[in-house]
């Protein structure tokens, strides 16, 4: 039985497999329609969704098999105390596979250490968020092609950012890829991603203003400054909008250059950006649902 918790459980050849199968879902959809059928997903998120919990929940529907959970921790037995480890064995009982969100760091490691099924890790605190690098693997993949010999700028909070974090760490198995880290002094990548960096060799940039970089990358992930990561009020005021990409700004870039962002958006992309052919986050939003489709089929052992 194996579960995903972290974006380096999965090999860079068993990612490869995984992204092929995601493609062809999404080129033969009735092939696994019914894949599924009789299995149950628990969707456990004790910390809100929209896209995540709903992604998932798409996947295992297109795949020919049902959805139980919850969605908020209020509405479970979490609100009376009940652990972690307490509920993923009563959910192992009634499902086949759980995929959960956690504003804990480590719960959902927690959570696999004592589950009957396999685990997806939904997003643990501002630790990990691996099914979204999974998502902006194939996102990158499809679009351009590869996962390797690319300049991709992460903007925003790379304090807080999880999904910023996943991205790095999965990035940096392949060859040939430049980080350019643009962020406010407060926010600034952790130090244990920057040392990783540094012992393998990796090459990257810290940077301030994003127009001084965005035209040597070939992709923008942008990221929104995240209020509930902030034990400041006045802190999140004064750095929510540090960064607004505009039509202005994405002129100066590369006219390949894919937008990328994880969702939700605030203000950190003016909405006249939508229009443009570069932005692909709401295509990253519907390859999030074929590649979960392929993470299911795979922890099930239905490939």
């Amino acid at each position: 039985m194996r579960h995903l918790i972290n974006p380096l459980d999965f090999s860079v050849e068993e990612l490869d497999r995984l992204f092929t199968l995601a493609s062809d879902i999404e080129k033969n959809p009735q092939n696994y329609a019914h894949k599924c059928e009789g299995k149950k997903l628990a969707t456990c998120f004790y910390e809100p969704s929209t896209r995540t919990r709903l992604s998932f929940e798409s996947a295992m529907l297109n795949l020919g098999g049902s959805v139980i959970g919850f969605s908020d921790a209020n509405s479970s037995s979490a609100s009376k105390g009940e652990s972690v480890a307490d509920t993923i064995r009563v959910i192992s009982c009634f499902a086949d596979i759980c995929a959960i969100r956690h504003p804990k760091e480590g719960a959902a490691t927690v959570a696999a250490t004592h589950s009957g099924i396999p685990v997806i890790n939904a997003g643990d605190g501002g630790h990990q968020h691996p099914t979204q690098t999974l998502t902006d693997m194939l996102t990158i993949r499809s679009l351009k092609g590869r996962l390797d010999q690319f300049t991709i700028g992460l903007c925003g909070d790379l304090k807080f950012g999880r999904t910023v974090h996943s991205l790095i760490n999965a990035l940096s198995r392949y060859d040939g890829i430049r980080f350019v880290f643009i962020s406010p002094e407060e926010l600034r990548i952790p130090d244990y991603i920057i040392d990783m960096l540094k012992e393998k060799q990796i090459p990257f940039e810290e940077v301030i203003r994003l127009e001084d970089s965005i035209g040597d990358l070939d992709i923008l992930y942008m990221t929104r400054v995240q209020r509930e990561r902030f034990f400041n009020e006045e802190d999140y005021i004064r750095l929510k909008d540090f960064y607004i990409l505009d039509q202005a700004k994405l002129d100066l870039a590369r006219e390949d250059m894919l937008v990328l962002h994880p969702l939700p958006r605030v203000n950190e992309i003016a909405v006249e950006v939508d229009k443009d052919p570069r932005a692909v986050y709401f295509k990253q939003v519907q390859y999030g649902v074929y590649v979960r489709m392929a993470l299911i089929l795979t922890l099930l052992d239905l490939v």
